[in-house]
């Protein structure tokens, strides 16, 4: 496989016979790579672990702490320096066990095992519940049903319905023990056996646990046997022994060692994270191993980095503080955020790692910040791509999602990236599942990825300068913009667009500079002065995040504008519905609108706790997702009126309602616009600033 842009200086070398040949130092890194000592350091990471028959290396476990030590241990073994600990605050959760037992109609007595969520819930021993199954557990589900102390069974879709906080709490308020989810469809789909786990997104008080789909099938037949008259709840006695808890601001540790740069101060990042569900050999344990088995390659190739090479393994990445809606890359946020904040500014990039030995789809995919796109993108075209294991090739996404830990390295101002691995099968199928194994192993892939990303940060580490270009996310945001919405609000989108092409002017104008001083001959470089440009970058990149990041109620990355402007679309096409007096879709207008697709299903309390502990809780419990959703149109009131309403009746104050919740959003969007006027103005004058460091020598 040969790749572009990296320093191929001649290097003598020595074979495994004893050979002297003529090797350049990165291929002689890449045939320093060993793929099977990775393979075998990911599956010792799966010794220690919370339950002793699922696995679970949770948020400030014991489990999680000894494998942190391990890999403090193996990253002193592969020959980082300054290998060290860094201790940071989480919620910790310790999940020991979840065992149902229960008798069938022969009187068998069945046991099984139960996954578990980030919640309370600890029986003496194994005690008697009534086991009760309420569908999909919406609020119409408990109508006239007494639940106080009993189980509460149901099924879910969370890729396509609604994530397991909603039922879970809608169960808790109704004074149910415990819930209990089975995945209809979603996760956990390759095998009926399957069990699920995935972050809990609300309190802790709330207690929930998971179903394989073959345990509930037996459960669910037991039910209808046991209440063939059909007049009764579907229910069964059971025994449950259950010891699972969260226990609050507890500590960690996330293990970084370094290779030393010789010439700058900047330093490139390594991340993956250790924590896990079930024994999670893609999820995460094969990334951790990657990553020390890329600088342990580096180390016994003789490489000497330009810049500081960090390797950080991250804890708490799958979950790590209690109720709140960004309750995942706790790890990720501490680390940045709190235990090295000076990364920020002096880190040019970070390479991510999630499940990287297995091919998710027939194209495998680099995705990043706008802003390293064409970089990327520049690398990733010119790969000479190994037959088989993808067959269309590769390419660049962005930009990136909030699904890993780069997007907190992102807004830190540390431009990231990660191997793509959001799409295919895999997280249908086997992802946050026991199935996610040795099993599931590829090693092809596997040996792959450690070569094209010591590739890849070899070409980074070959540059003065971060190849950022500022212009792409510029133009993205003006691509997302509706001109006519703006004509009919009255939010001046012809001076944003003229603003913004004067930001996008200055980019281009950076960005030629910065690839003019990547090209100098290294033995010219002036890397004093390198760094006290890419310390400038940086903090324009920060900035950037700061203005132009947004995020939607599903979590996906946007620009300001776009949550008021869809907003805008479904109201009006709301409004359209109920002139003519069509209510029903109407209604569907709402589920479009911010959370309301809610307000549908649960009640008003379950409805206010999730809106409100994203608009109202404090900065430090919303993490990496503060400050990312500004506006909410809270319609609960209003669809509850229109669900109660018949053809014929008067529509006159849900119209009026509609008018009210459209002016608001317009004025939402007309500040929204000119906040990007002043973002552009400002990135200018930020972008010129860096510009004019060019001209001027080392001070």
């Amino acid at each position: 496989m040969f790749l572009p842009g990296v320093d191929r200086t001649a290097d003598q070398g020595t074979t495994k016979k004893g050979m002297t040949v003529n090797l350049n130092i990165v291929e002689k890194c890449v045939s320093c790579l060993d793929v099977k000592e990775s393979y075998d350091l990911a599956k010792r990471m799966e010794q220690e672990k919370t339950n002793p028959v699922l696995g679970y290396r949770t948020a400030g476990s014991l489990a999680e702490r000894k494998t942190g030590d391990m890999l403090l241990k193996e990253m002193k073994k592969a020959g980082l320096t300054q290998v060290e600990k860094d201790k940071i605050r989480v919620d910790a959760w310790e999940f020991k066990k979840a065992v149902m037992r229960y008798r069938d109609q022969e009187g068998t007595v069945h046991e099984i095992q139960l996954g578990a969520y980030q919640t309370d819930f600890k029986t003496d021993g194994f005690q008697k519940f009534d086991l009760v199954y309420l569908g999909k557990g919406t609020a119409d589900e408990y109508k006239n049903i007494d639940v106080k102390g009993k189980l509460v069974l149901i099924e879910i879709n969370q890729r396509e319905e609604w994530w397991i906080n909603y039922p879970v709490y809608q169960a808790h308020l109704k004074g149910a023990a415990a819930l209990i989810a089975v995945q209809s469809r979603g996760y956990a789909q390759i095998d009926d056996t399957a069990l699920n786990a995935q972050d809990i997104a609300g309190p802790s008080s709330a207690p929930a646990f998971s179903m394989s789909r073959a345990d509930f099938l037996k459960i669910r037949r037991l039910m209808e046997e046991k209440n063939e008259d059909g007049k009764k709840i579907p229910k069964i006695s059971v025994e449950f022994d259950a010891d699972t808890e969260v226990i609050k601001d507890q500590y960690t540790y996330n293990i970084v060692g370094k290779i030393p740069g010789t010439s700058s101060d900047s330093m490139i990042l390594l991340s993956a994270h250790y924590d896990s569900y079930f024994e999670g050999f893609q999820d995460d344990n094969a990334a951790v191993a990657m990553i020390i088995g890329i600088a342990r390659a580096l180390i016994h190739g003789g490489y000497r980095p330009r810049h500081t090479i960090v390797v950080c393994a991250l804890a708490a990445e799958e979950w790590g503080i209690s109720d709140t809606k960004y309750d995942w890359s706790t790890g990720a946020y501490r680390q940045v955020f709190e235990a090295r904040p000076e990364w920020s500014g002096h880190v040019i990039a970070d390479l991510n790692f999630e499940l990287p030995a297995h091919a998710h789809s027939t194209r495998d995919a680099v995705r990043c910040t706008y802003e390293y796109a064409d970089f990327v993108r520049g690398f990733v075209d010119a790969v000479q791509m190994p037959k088989g294991i993808y067959p269309e090739g590769m390419t660049t996404l962005y930009p990136i999602e909030t699904w890993s830990d780069d997007f907190t390295m992102a807004i830190s101002g540390i431009p990231s990236m990660v191997n793509d691995f959001s799409g295919g099968p895999f997280m249908e199928n086997y992802y946050h599942s026991q199935y996610d194994n040795q099993d599931v192993y590829e090693e092809e892939v596997y040996k792959f990825h450690h070569e094209f990303y010591l590739r890849l940060l070899l070409a980074i580490d070959s540059l003065a300068l971060p190849p950022m270009d500022f212009g792409r996310a510029l133009a993205g945001s003006i691509e997302s913009l509706d001109l006519d919405l703006c004509m009919q609000t009255g939010a001046n989108g012809v001076l944003l667009l003229e603003k913004t092409e004067e930001a996008k002017k200055a980019a281009a104008i950076l960005s030629e500079q910065v690839r003019r001083f990547n090209s100098i001959p290294e033995e010219k470089r002036d890397w004093k002065k390198a760094d006290a440009i890419t310390e400038k970058l940086l903090g324009v990149f920060r900035k950037s995040q700061d203005y132009l990041v947004r995020l939607d109620w599903d979590d996906n990355v946007i620009f300001p504008q776009q949550a008021v402007q869809n907003n805008l679309y479904a109201l009006k096409e709301a409004m359209e519905y109920l002139e003519k007096g069509e209510i029903a879709p109407a209604l569907e207008s709402f589920y479009s609108i911010d959370n309301n697709c809610y307000a549908f299903q649960f009640e008003r309390e379950v409805f206010y706790h999730f809106t409100e502990y994203i608009m109202k809780q404090s900065p430090d419990r919303l993490m990496w997702g503060k400050g990312r959703i500004i506006h909410h149109e809270n319609l609960y009131d209003l669809v509850e009126s229109l669900k109660e309403k018949k053809p014929g009746d008067s529509l006159e104050a849900e119209k009026q309602s509609l008018r009210e919740a459209w002016e608001r959003q317009k004025q939402y969007y007309v500040d929204d616009i000119g906040y990007l006027i002043r973002t552009a103005e400002k990135l200018t004058d930020l972008i010129c600033e860096v510009s004019d460091m060019f001209e001027k020598g080392t001070e």
